[in-house]
């Protein structure tokens, strides 16, 4: 594992238990992020960085019984939170990875990644190979519950050029992993960016 790898499970292996308790009121947020991604009965999607599994219910919910819902992150114990929450129920849940996810090139129709951007030590790198595992024509979300600003406020940190998430950087950085952005909504109560994945 990688020292990137490791900030990052040390990071939300630390704060795994009392996640969900923290947010308590980003279920609606989650919810209608998932209703942009234009789901149908019967489609794989896959929750990258999916912590406490919190965008698995509304997926379950959009793709129906027959479809596929994966829940990937990389710390233990955000997916034991997971477990403990029945949100296993609702998706399987895959210890791993998203820069090196064990799945077939092609294998699902949508991507949803809640606050992961920030978390990825090799963006480009990792978004491509997000883009590897989805459908020519598949969507990716990007979502926080609040947007760049706000989250910035609640950090104490001020917002600066180089964020990844702004607009300028993230079109381009998208566009350079195999994803078109289509949609970009940066307000004070959610950030959402969606990119369709190029042929």
């Amino acid at each position: 594992m990688s020292d990137d790898q490791t900030r990052v499970q040390q990071f939300f292996a630390a704060r795994a238990a009392d996640w969900d308790t923290r947010f308590p009121d980003d279920g609606p947020a989650y919810a209608a992020a998932v209703a942009e991604l234009g789901l149908r009965a019967g489609d794989r999607v896959l929750d990258a960085g999916c912590g406490t599994g919190r965008a698995l219910p509304p997926l379950r919910a959009a793709v129906g019984p027959s479809g596929v819902v994966l829940g990937a992150d990389l710390t233990p114990a955000m997916l034991r939170e997971a477990v403990r929450a029945g949100r296993d129920r609702d998706g399987t849940l895959l210890l791993t990875d998203v820069a090196a996810l064990p799945l077939r090139a092609g294998s699902l129709d949508a991507v949803f990644g809640a606050g992961l951007i920030s978390h990825l030590p090799n963006p480009a790198e990792d978004l491509r190979e997000l883009a590897r595992v989805v459908r020519p024509g598949g969507v990716l979300a990007l979502f926080h519950p609040i947007g760049r600003a706000a989250l910035a406020a609640r950090h104490g940190r001020p917002l600066t050029p180089d964020d990844l998430r702004a607009e300028p950087n993230l079109r381009p950085l998208l566009a350079g992993s195999g994803w078109r952005l289509t949609s970009y909504v940066d307000e004070d109560a959610r950030f959402l960016a969606l990119a369709v994945r190029e042929d």
